[in-house]
């Protein structure tokens, strides 16, 4: 990876530019659910992490789809010496931007992003969490459109197909890569 960036140095710039909890947890899903995937990919686990990590870097600070999120966070990534691919993913994961996703990683981290938001929104209203959690429960879930109501369901399977993965195999994967990670996504009562 360009420049040998650490995993904590990645940490350090969320912390900087991302001050809502609720998205540092969420782009902390992002990662273990990247990281998850790297290995039935072939990919680097560190490079998969690093691009789930950073992937909503400016969302906060620059929440505009015309004119910031994620065009900020790749000029900021590239400034800082992140490899082109990992910033290719971060642009690739927003449909708007019109970069196809022609990589696993690529396809990966949208096929992660709204399904690790989707399955944490379940998990916080369960009262095991992430333990135990299945498919099915999930996609119990996904047929109740008042929940999570701004996440695309449409998407959900999207991705799992553009990836290659059977949709239910796809929420377990992510399921158990969250559990796998819960002491840092979910609030502490």
């Amino acid at each position: 990876m360009a420049a040998e960036t650490s995993r904590s140095d990645a940490w350090e710039l969320v912390c900087e530019w991302t001050q809502s909890d609720s998205l540092r947890r969420h782009m902390l899903a992002v990662e273990a659910a990247m990281r998850a995937y790297a290995p039935r990919f072939g990919g680097d686990i560190e490079l998969w992490g690093l691009t789930g990590l950073l992937h909503d870097l400016d969302y906060e600070r620059h929440p505009d789809l015309r004119t910031g999120h994620p065009r900020i966070a790749m000029e900021e990534l590239r400034r800082r010496g992140y490899p082109e691919e990992l910033i290719r993913a971060v642009g690739s994961h927003a449909d708007f931007m019109g970069i196809a996703r022609e990589t696993a990683m690529e396809r990966a981290l949208y096929a992660v992003d709204e399904l690790s938001g989707f399955v944490l929104a379940v998990a916080y209203v369960r009262p095991e969490g992430l333990a135990g959690m299945t498919p099915k429960s999930v996609r119990k879930k996904m047929r109740q459109p008042s929940f999570a109501a701004a996440v695309d369901r449409d998407e959900l399977v999207q991705g799992a197909e553009e990836l290659g993965v059977d949709f239910e195999e796809h929420v377990a994967t992510v399921i158990a890569a969250l559990a796998a990670a819960s002491g840092e996504l979910l609030p502490a009562n």
